[in-house]
């Protein structure tokens, strides 16, 4: 019980349903309940998110599912003033929604490359932004921001979504500085090459797939869960001294 007596909001963790591949918000969600948290379960997709949110409740914790468009201001006003609300505090806010794209510079349009800094450095500065200022209150409060590895290193088949995911990085860092006197943590996450939703039809291609485990050391994909071990850890009280930095879980990717 890690998290107990804490309130989590998750962004993107509809993907959390029994029995279908989960993305690491839905996994996230579904360890943090295990782990004694009260869960705010955030998305577009209304239908998978009130589906994971129930199997949740069925599991005897507390879960809740709420619309939210990460790149609308007061959709996250609203989201967060609820969730206060319904249990009385935000105390840990994973920023884990996202989407991929696969396009080289000169195929990349202004609308591909304003989708990508939309969702996910706008969308974490909005949720960290708000975040921030009910955390304040309480003078403690952990933020997770979910990155890449492509927050760190170049890709070979795009870059506006490199591009997304390294703002994400350094805004971390810097919201960290400016927040640690008021004992909020605020750190990024770098997932490697792992099995999601938004990954199994491409590494479902045997050759797209040997092409990128020859990049991993440990020959390879992540599980969403062995994600949200880290996004716990970094949570959790356990991580009391660690802010501004970054947790990379790629099987040794990066490490080359």
């Amino acid at each position: 019980m890690r998290l107990k007596g804490k309130t989590a909001l998750i962004t993107g963790a509809a993907t959390g349903i029994e029995g279908h591949t989960m993305g690491f918000g839905g996994a996230t969600a579904r360890l943090f309940a295990k782990e004694g948290a009260n869960v705010v379960l955030t998305d577009i997709n209304e239908e998978y998110g009130k589906i994971t949110a129930s199997q949740i409740k069925q599991t005897g914790a507390n879960a809740a599912f709420l619309k939210l468009d990460v790149t609308n201001e007061s959709e996250w006003e609203q989201v967060i003033r609820q969730t206060v609300s319904n249990f009385g505090s935000l105390d840990i806010l994973i920023n884990g929604a996202g989407f991929g794209e696969r396009n080289k510079l000169v195929d990349t349009t202004t609308e591909i490359w304003d989708g990508q800094m939309d969702v996910h450095a706008k969308g974490v500065f909005l949720g960290t932004k708000h975040a921030v200022k009910e955390m304040k209150k309480a003078g403690k409060g952990s933020i997770v921001n979910i990155s890449s590895i492509f927050g760190l290193v170049g890709s070979p088949i795009n870059v506006s979504y490199p591009a997304g995911k390294g703002a994400i990085r350094i805004f971390t860092k810097s919201a960290a500085i400016q927040y640690a006197t008021d004992g909020i943590r605020i750190n990024s996450i770098h997932p490697g090459f792992a099995t999601t939703p938004m990954t199994e039809k491409a590494f479902s291609n045997p050759d797209f797939l040997a092409d990128r485990l020859a990049y991993v050391p440990m020959g390879r994909l992540a599980s969403p869960d062995e994600i949200a071990y880290g996004i716990l850890y970094l949570s959790s009280d356990e991580a009391s001294f660690t802010t501004g930095t970054e947790l990379i879980i790629d099987g040794g990717m990066t490490a080359q």
